[in-house]
């Protein structure tokens, strides 16, 4: 891309520069450190110049947006033709509390609905499980049946608003749930759009919330991949999360790397399934996160496009250039909150969600400022909200497809993330793939010792987090802290109680029979769960007949 002739002149330039004009300035004015870090503790150089990135060929590795690699962006225009879906994420206590919620954001501008779930519900139980006990509502919504649902989406038009849901063990049941709701409402399978989490190898990988072994659980994310393709054609079957990745303490390559381990992983599951790569690999989709350094984060998701693209269509040998698409929704940084000076995460939310715009996303949630305290209230998630609009409206930044492409940093990061992208899946092809690596705690130590170096570095005081070890004073948070229905857990239970009273019981047990014989063979499980859900089988019901099949994972210990 660049002539050698003038490169050398740089180069001699450059040389002169470091010998004669930097010693002068450092002499007067020295720098603030002796080196400068990324968030992932990567070393950022004085200056870059196309000496940086002098092997950077312009159409094989950027390409024009919308072509091949996608390096620039998977749609020609961008936000300039359409703006990102602005998905909140949401959830709480009762599904009246939460479609309360839902309905305030759409009004307030919302382009999207995103559910959080309850940690009951994510582990399969229902409300009234022993084992759920003192954790209704508190980081979710309330699931336990088609009921809860059916309320949830009360008054909601399906056919008109996307939904996300991040649920990942039970999420082909919580997935057959909404498809039901929907049918109840008169929409149809083919009518739905939204995504589903769904990605049960970062569970194993980072957040620790799954409940079957490895194999079973990549079986039913199979089914429900095999069963949208078929059936719910405008899904995305699976949402495959650097997100949680990156909240456990994994830097920005490792963020990358391990999400696309895991992406790939599926697709060769999927084909081992029989499926057609160009059929299902469209309704694949990503979720990243979006932490503080601003440049490191926009590389990542450019060189996300890019790795994706290669290897869909070389390594996979997918036809389709809607197979070589990275669509992806992106979260800010939830670890990155602090409990000290909360109005501060206004300005982190607003940088990472500008990252994330500047990087190409799709859908994106800005985090609330009280959430290092509690679930967001009304107040906090408003400004996180009007966040996403001031930057769609007021920035200018959506008037240019990848305005920080040809910046001598950017695409030299993006080089950087690439390169230890690959160097990652060589290390995991050698220890036999993902699922083994996972049996060896290799991505777990990995990401341990990223989240450990990262700690130390704050505890030292080489790297400040404002209101934590810098600028700090005494002063009490003062921001309202949302207080969910008191009585909501009650109300919850009683539904259940009714539910397990009026259905029929009958049909319930046959529903649950032919769902076991279905998870003992090879059958599609999703046409079974549909089945179940419609005959108000409850999620614990459902979760423990596949508890008697497929057995629960016991994570291995490597110390």
């Amino acid at each position: 891309m660049f002539d050698r002739e003038k490169l050398e002149h740089l180069r001699q330039a450059l040389v002169k520069w470091e010998q004669e004009v930097l010693p002068r300035s450092l002499g007067v004015l020295p720098e603030r450190q002796d080196q400068f870090l990324t968030t992932s503790s990567e070393p950022v150089g004085r200056l870059y110049t196309p000496l940086d990135i002098q092997g950077l060929d312009y159409l094989a590795d950027l390409g024009l947006p919308g072509e091949y690699p996608y390096t620039r962006g998977v749609h020609p225009t961008l936000h300039r033709s359409k703006l990102w879906t602005m998905r909140m994420f949401a959830g709480f206590g009762t599904a009246e509390e939460t479609n309360a919620r839902f309905k305030y954001l759409l009004d307030q501008g919302q382009t999207g609905l995103s559910i959080a779930y309850d940690l009951p519900t994510l582990m399969g139980y229902d409300t009234d499980s022993p084992a759920a006990l003192g954790e209704f509502g508190k980081c979710g919504v309330a699931v336990s049946s088609l009921k809860d649902m059916e309320i949830l989406l009360d008054g909601i038009p399906l056919d008109k608003v996307s939904t996300s849901m991040t649920i990942n063990s039970p999420a082909a049941i919580i997935w057959a749930m909404y498809i039901a709701a929907a049918e109840n409402q008169g929409v149809r399978p083919d009518q739905l759009r939204g995504t589903l989490q769904n990605d049960i190898l970062k569970e194993y990988i980072a957040q620790k919330e799954y409940i079957f072994p490895p194999e079973p659980s990549m079986r039913l994310v199979v089914d429900t991949i095999e069963y949208g393709a078929a059936s719910v054609p405008q899904w995305n079957t699976i949402s495959i999360s650097g997100y949680h990745i990156r909240e456990a303490g994994s830097t920005a390559a490792q963020e990358l790397a391990f999400t696309l381990a895991d992406g790939m992983e599926y697709v060769r599951w999927a084909i081992a399934r029989g499926l057609d790569v160009d059929s299902f690999a469209p309704r694949l989709s990503f979720f990243f996160n979006a932490h503080n350094d601003f440049f490191e984060e926009i590389a990542k998701y450019r060189a996300a496009r890019r790795i994706w693209a290669r290897e869909m269509r070389h390594t996979f040998g997918a036809q389709s250039p809607r197979a070589w698409l990275m669509r992806f929704h992106t979260q800010t940084a939830g670890v990155s909150l602090t409990a000290q000076q909360p109005e501060n995460n206004i300005v982190r939310v607003a940088l990472q969600a500008l990252a994330a715009v500047l990087g190409g996303t799709q859908s994106l949630h800005t985090n609330s400022m009280d959430e290092a305290l509690a679930l967001p209230s009304e107040h906090a998630v408003t400004v996180a909200l009007r966040t996403q609009q001031v930057i769609a409206e007021e920035s200018g930044v959506a008037n240019t497809v990848d305005p920080l492409a040809g910046s001598y940093f950017v695409e030299a990061q993006t080089n950087r993330i690439e390169a230890q992208a690959y160097a990652y899946f060589q290390r995991i092809a050698d220890l036999g793939g993902v699922l083994p690596a996972i049996d060896k705690g290799f991505f777990q130590s990995e990401i341990s010792d990223a989240a450990y170096r990262y700690q130390r570095e704050i505890d030292a005081g080489r790297r400040h987090i404002v209101g934590v070890n810098a600028y700090q004073d005494d002063k009490p948070a003062a921001v309202p802290i949302l207080e969910m229905d008191p009585l909501g857990y009650q109300r919850q239970v009683d539904r259940l109680a009714h539910i397990r009273r009026e259905r029929d019981p009958g049909r319930v047990g046959q529903a649950l029979d032919n769902l076991r014989l279905a998870c003992q063979g090879s059958q599609n499980t999703m046409p079974l769960l549909l089945e179940a859900v419609h005959a108000y089988a409850t999620l614990g019901e459902i979760i423990n007949v596949m508890k008697e099949v497929f057995g629960i994972y016991q994570e291995p210990t490597w110390i």
